[in-house]
């Protein structure tokens, strides 16, 4: 199953995804977005059996998945080709950085580029997003609590990140972090690692599988439970491959006009522009 959170005339609302194609539709479940949807226990088979307002996907304006998640949890140095490139060794124990919700914006919507820095860059992630409260969690706990998966690409401003050993500060500049299109449960996915790339301006710029990553999705729920409770709607983001601008030589950097598009295979695709913010 897929849902997301849709853009209409009286507000947002979340939605049913019957079919990708733009004639399929769009069936509102009667929630107003996708963590109002699964604070319901009964989410899977409430969205399942919705019969309410339908949408031709090919007309559809998605907005942030979750628009006001509780949490945006952020994790760091977290493939194994992403740790070399940037000269570390494994980690033990997960990065774990955050955001505000006034960071996201939808799966097409334009990427606002900061006037304070020209180093923005782009970070395609896997995104984990919770269908169920979980505290301490063990690992069948927390694969239950994962309600599906979801695209995000972690911009990051570097020269605001590194001004400091904490990350926030370059990661969490407004609308600059663009979440969806939808979110897809785990029994429509495949076993195994899935294709993760970036595209800049039609050039592939990161290309690699979440089987390189260190600390799985379930891994990350399991730790994270042990700092607080997971509650529906909290996102996880759980870090990005080889391949950032950052690491390039010379470095590569988001510009105004550029075309991102970010994509985890199975799970969605974000096309983005990134604009320069306003004076």
């Amino acid at each position: 199953m897929r849902l997301a959170t849709i853009r209409t005339a009286t507000g947002t609302r979340a939605v049913r995804i019957d079919g990708t194609g733009p004639d399929d539709t769009a069936v509102e479940t009667g929630e107003a977005d996708v963590r109002a949807l699964l604070e319901r226990p009964d989410w899977a088979a409430h969205a399942a059996a919705a019969a309410g307002p339908s949408h031709p996907v090919g007309g559809l304006d998605y907005a942030p998945l979750v628009p006001s998640p509780e949490k945006i949890i952020c994790v760091g140095l977290n493939y194994r080709d992403h740790v070399l490139e940037m000269g570390n060794q494994l980690p033990e124990y997960p990065t774990v950085f955050a955001k505000f919700a006034p960071a996201l914006v939808g799966a097409h919507d334009d990427i606002v580029l900061p006037r304070v820095s020209d180093k923005v860059d782009y970070e395609a992630e896997l995104t984990v997003v919770i269908g169920s409260p979980v505290r301490h969690a063990t690992a069948e706990q927390a694969a239950a609590a994962i309600a599906g998966y979801t695209v995000l690409n972690d911009v990051s401003v570097r020269d605001y990140q590194n001004r400091t050993k904490q990350f926030l500060q370059g990661k969490t500049f407004e609308k600059s972090t663009p979440l969806g299109p939808w979110l897809v449960t785990p029994d429509e996915l495949p076993d195994g690692g899935w294709e993760i790339s970036s595209v800049l301006d039609g050039e592939t710029m990161q290309r690699s599988t979440t089987a390189e990553l260190v600390f799985g999705a379930v891994d990350l729920v399991v730790y994270l439970s042990e700092i607080l409770t997971l509650n529906p709607g909290d996102v996880i983001a759980t870090g990005t491959p080889g391949g950032v601008g950052h690491a390039r030589k010379p470095p590569r950097y988001l510009t105004d006009g550029a075309e991102l598009v970010t994509s985890v295979a199975g799970v969605g695709e974000l096309r983005n522009t990134c604009r320069l913010e306003k004076p």
